[in-house]
């Protein structure tokens, strides 16, 4: 019953983001976020941040995904593991389309590196990375025997989140409360996707 409180809670804080962002009320500190990032703009960083984006975009991640499953299906036998995975994806990218057309906001008309159609909040890249890397670190958390390999992964994980988070923001394409609000819907989702998966798992069917 605390973790269904405790996910009300954290929907309830989304909307009340949502709220601020609905009613320009975070216009300082995108202002002040996008300002600092992109004021460090270099030739090096471009490129990385260009790299960053394009690893948190589909074309990456779903030959990415395909493999993991493969991995999951035929060589681990882990089905359940590779249920959790699909349909966690799968309700992140069907989620972020769902709340990009209920929300309508354009994207920032500021300094842009790149250019990059379709509404902004909450930002795709970061639903995506969030609940790819984040079910990848469960998943495998549970089978690294090593403790120095588990923080390992952990650091690789947030270090990617944040990355393509920023990397979009460097570029021009989002504002830092899309990012926000994609990191705080997605770890909703996700304890959601964990909670039933371990339920299910304990079943045994």
């Amino acid at each position: 019953m605390l973790w269904l409180i405790l996910l009300i809670l954290a929907i309830a804080g989304f909307q009340g983001l949502s709220m601020l962002v609905s009613h320009n009320q975070l216009k300082r500190f995108d202002e002040a976020i996008i300002s600092a990032v992109q004021g460090q703009e270099n030739d090096t960083l471009t490129a990385i941040a260009k790299v960053l984006s394009k690893i948190g975009s589909s074309s990456i991640f779903i030959p990415a995904v395909l493999v993991i499953a493969i991995i999951l299906f035929i060589v681990l036998k882990h089905r359940k593991e590779l249920v959790l995975l699909l349909g966690g994806l799968l309700g992140s990218t069907l989620l972020n389309s769902l709340l990009k057309s209920i929300y309508h906001r354009a994207r920032p008309d500021i300094h842009r590196i790149v250019e990059q159609q379709g509404f902004s909040y909450p930002s795709g890249h970061s639903m995506s990375s969030f609940t790819f890397y984040f079910l990848i670190t469960y998943l495998l958390w549970r089978h690294i025997p090593r403790r120095s390999w588990r923080i390992a992964l952990l650091l690789f994980s947030a270090a990617m989140i944040i990355g393509i988070g920023l990397s979009r923001i460097y570029l021009g394409v989002h504002y830092p409360s899309d990012i926000l609000a994609g990191y705080w819907v997605s770890a909703c989702w996700v304890a959601l996707c964990i909670r039933l998966f371990r339920s299910w798992a304990r079943t045994g069917k």
